[in-house]
């Protein structure tokens, strides 16, 4: 029989595992985002602000996670395609971002 002391230490544990699991995904996500941020700025070329509120607008107009987009964006550098929305939303926030920059 357990006892509740060890009920919650258990259930503390479980806890601790769970964060330490988001905790590794949000850091893996961070990463991936960051190479594609500067992607962005090489292409655009941008500021890292603008470059983060492009990935944002993609992402947000392909109802995609920016994780998803920064992956995709990232795996075309070992020759994967873009998939055709978020090429298309891409092209679209360029135009967007250089259209501003000319008023």
């Amino acid at each position: 029989m357990v006892s509740a002391s060890d009920a919650t230490v258990l259930a503390e544990v479980v806890e601790l595992r769970v964060k330490n699991a988001q905790l590794e995904q949000a850091l893996a996500s961070r990463a991936v985002i960051d190479q594609a941020r500067g992607m962005v700025m090489a292409l655009a070329p941008c500021s890292s602000e603008r470059a983060w509120d492009l990935l944002v607008d993609v992402s947000q107009h392909c109802n995609v996670k920016l994780r998803n987009v920064a992956v995709a964006l990232v795996a075309t550098t070992r020759d994967e395609t873009l998939p055709g929305q978020i090429q298309r939303e891409l092209r679209r926030a360029l135009r967007r971002l250089h259209a501003g920059d000319r008023r």
